[in-house]
């Protein structure tokens, strides 16, 4: 290919180009625009390159050219019989070397997979015969997100990321917070998908300040209440750990006082709602002042309420009949062993507004801490939709838990096999600490400014120029950032087959025909279901969102967060002790 440009400055990772007038290519086929790649001829290497200004001002003083072009230098293809690309420039160019448009060979050359860990996910938009592969080792180990505006493709780019993923490492378990209910069909048969109806997340797994949330319908908690709480719960778990050692009193053992075993209120064992309201009725009994025997009868009535209410019976089921059913929790919610069903679909849209960042909390504290107390034996992939919900950039707003829960597989996840994906529409909402950690970006169309001022500085020099075309990004189309790609990459998502498409549940379901008809009884069902799931708590009102939680201090955040005491074996799933780390 003819040269269609010269080298005429050196600077660094940048070099400055002047195009020429002359050739056998005009200018205009040429199309040497912002974002293409280019290749610089030098003598041992052929330099990478995007072009990331283009300009006909300060030209220099010849009528050899006719402008100017800036770019930056990303990395070489070496020679050989097997070319083969790296990042990163050894050899610089020098002035008066050729510049051209990149080979459809060099191309392939710098997006060959260099391995078996490579997933396709569509092509280059620079040329369309290229396929573009992504690195999944690295976009895992390393936490991913995928950011974009409402309607740009966003949860179909989702839906072919996780289903590759899957293709690629079968072993691998995926759990997917499903904010909208949209991906239920989208995995077939690999994904178990689990909602209030069929959930079983028992009270006793909540931490203390995630039950107060739930006690207290998100806002924040009575002091004197929170006082009163703190102290009978870890009582109350050591009675529970007093009858299952109720043989051994039957054997003439010593009984174990529940308050000398040292349980905390963090402590994941089991305890009865029973014994908890037996505990506070107690110790009110042995109040003479009315005025403080009142709050201990609206502590209880604020458990029973929610204990009866039917939105949290996946919380409260058999609530007095104890059991340690953690195992089985643990076993059930993170697929383990997967029995050709690694995914968990948890759908959101479905739970109390007032408890979703308390379920997310315990999600994803628990998917943390099984990946820590088992050393990463069983990697897992935790992807979090909406992600800005439960962990704003604005620290007044949301749940703290939740932020701190999220933040901690970000920072510390990957050394114990638990991974992170991101998918927000809302990036310069999401704590930047967070989106800090992920060191792979898929990036669709994004108006807002802060957005896109917070891409900016969350990648390189030469990715940043790149973002000049986000806004006019078309449908399916990504800019791919990091460690997963080769270089940084305007691409287009590969069409998903109609069945692995995220559909709304309302939009799943099949619409009724006129002919059906919507009788009385229809509407006596729909009435009955309505009371049935409101009938103990106000409804909230309806342009109260998930994200939408009154701003709030938790009171109980001074209480001390401690490690569990509980490890899990995870060849046998069984609560075993384990010394703090």
């Amino acid at each position: 290919m003819t040269s269609f440009g010269r080298v005429i400055s050196v600077r660094g990772s940048q070099a400055r180009v002047g195009l020429m007038a002359t050739g056998q290519m005009p200018l205009s086929e040429v199309r040497a625009t912002v974002g293409r790649f280019v290749s610089i001829r030098c003598l041992t290497s052929v330099i990478v390159a995007m072009i990331t200004e283009v300009s006909c001002e300060g030209l220099p003083e010849s009528d050899a050219y006719i402008a100017t072009a800036s770019v930056d230098l990303l990395g070489e293809i070496l020679g050989g019989e097997r070319p083969k690309f790296q990042r990163g420039v050894t050899n610089y160019p020098t002035i008066g070397d050729g510049v051209e448009l990149i080979t459809n060979q060099e191309l392939r050359t710098v997006y060959a997979p260099s391995g078996s860990d490579q997933i396709n996910v569509g092509t280059l938009q620079q040329d369309r015969s290229v396929t573009a592969y992504v690195d999944v080792e690295e976009m895992l180990s390393k936490h991913f997100a995928v950011l974009g505006s409402t309607g740009v493709g966003k949860s179909t780019g989702v839906s072919l990321l996780l289903n590759e993923i899957l293709k690629s490492r079968p072993n691998l378990r995926i759990f997917l917070l499903d904010v909208h209910n949209e991906y239920g069909r989208c995995f077939g048969e690999r994904a178990q998908v689990l909602n209030p109806r069929n959930l079983k997340l028992p009270f006793w797994l909540f931490n203390f300040e995630e039950i107060v949330d739930v006690l207290f319908a998100g806002r924040p908690g009575v002091p004197e209440e929170l006082d009163i709480l703190a102290e009978v719960i870890p009582v109350a778990k050591g009675l529970y750990t007093q009858y299952q050692n109720s043989d051994r009193v039957s054997l003439g053992l010593k009984r174990v006082d529940p308050k000398q075993i040292g349980y905390t209120v963090d402590t994941p064992v089991p305890y009865r709602l029973v014994d908890l309201i037996s505990l506070i009725d107690e110790r009110m009994g042995k109040l003479e002042n009315r005025s403080s025997r009142i709050i201990y009868h609206k502590l209880i009535s604020r458990v029973e309420t929610v204990r009866n209410d039917p939105r949290y019976a996946f919380m409260f089921d058999n609530a007095n009949v104890g059991g340690d059913t953690m195992a089985e929790v643990i076993s059930h919610l993170f697929r383990l062993p997967a029995n050709g069903r690694p995914m968990t679909i948890m759908q959101l849209a479905g739970f109390p507004a007032e408890v979703v960042d308390s379920v997310v909390s315990v999600l994803c504290r628990m998917a943390f801490d099984f990946g820590l107390w088992s050393d990463g034996v069983s990697p897992m992939l935790f992807v979090c939709e909406e992600a800005h919900r439960y962990a704003s950039a604005d620290r007044n707003v949301g749940f703290g838990p939740t932020r701190k829960a999220v933040s901690r597989i970000a920072k510390e996840g990957r050394k114990y096999g638990v991974y992170l994906g991101l998918i927000t529409q809302r990036p310069a909402e999401l704590d930047a600490t967070i989106i800090s950690q992920c060191n792979t970006l898929f990036t669709m169309r994004l108006a807002n400014d802060r957005d896109q001022a917070l891409l900016r500085s969350a990648v390189s020099d030469a990715a940043a120029n790149l973002l000049s075309f986000v806004p006019s990004l078309g449908t399916r189309e990504v800019l791919a950032f990091g460690e997963g790609v080769a270089l940084p990459t305007r691409l287009r998502f590969k069409e998903v087959p109609p069945h692995q498409l995220p559909r709304g549940e309302a939009t799943i379901a099949t619409v009724p025909s006129v002919t059906a008809g919507h009788d009385m009884h229809f509407v006596s069902a729909v009435l009955e279901r309505w009371r049935g799931a409101t009938s103990h708590r106000d409804v909230p009102s309806s342009d109260s969102g998930m994200n939408e939680r009154p701003q709030r201090t938790m009171a109980s955040a001074e209480a001390p967060m401690l490690q569990p005491s509980m490890g899990l074996d995870p060849d046998r799933f069984s609560l075993l002790k384990k010394p703090l780390r």
